[in-house]
C-alpha cells in the first residue's frame, strides 16, 4: 500500500503501518519468500520486523485492514468489539470479497501478491473517492 501511495504522490495524505494480530512472529523480519516477492516488484522491507497490534493503534488509525477472518478473530480477542467499525477485510475492496490467499499454507506467494495488490488498489481508489466526496 505504501508503494502504491508513493507512486501516486499521495504519501502526505496517508499514514500506513503494519502490525500483527498474533504473537507468533513478533520481532521477526519479513518472511524470506515474502521479502523476495516484494523485491521482484521493487519494494524493499529492510529493517522491518513484526510488532503487535495494540488498542492505541485501533483508536489512532481510521481503518484497520486485515487479510482474513483469523485476523478478525485475533483482533476481537486483543481489542474487544469493533465499536468504531474500523476493521475491514482487504479483499472487500475488490470484486472478489473474502480472504487473501494465505501463502503460509499454500506456498503460493504469487497468488497472495495478486490478492494484496488488487485489494490495495481497490482500497486506494476507495480512499481517494471518499476524500473527493467529503
Amino acid at each position: 500500500m505504501k508503494h502504491l501511495v508513493e507512486e501516486q504522490g499521495l504519501q502526505d495524505q496517508f499514514e500506513i503501518a503494519s502490525a500483527a494480530t498474533s504473537t507468533e512472529e513478533i520481532g521477526n523480519p519479513v518472511y524470506p519468500p515474502a521479502r523476495r516477492k516484494l523485491a521482484e516488484h521493487g519494494i524493499g522491507c529492510q529493517g522491518k520486523t513484526a510488532r503487535q497490534m495494540t488498542i492505541n493503534d485501533y483508536h489512532y488509525y481510521d481503518l484497520i485492514i486485515v487479510m482474513d477472518l483469523n485476523n478478525v478473530r485475533n483482533l476481537k480477542r486483543l481489542l474487544g468489539e469493533d465499536t468504531e467499525h474500523k476493521v475491514k477485510l482487504l479483499m472487500d475492496y475488490t470484486d472478489r470479497p473474502g480472504e487473501v490467499a494465505d501463502p503460509w499454507y499454500t506456498g503460493d506467494f504469487e497468488a497472495t501478491w495478486q490478492d494484496v495488490l488488487e485489494g490495495c488498489e481497490g482500497l486506494l481508489k476507495n480512499c481517494i473517492f471518499a476524500h473527493k466526496t467529503t
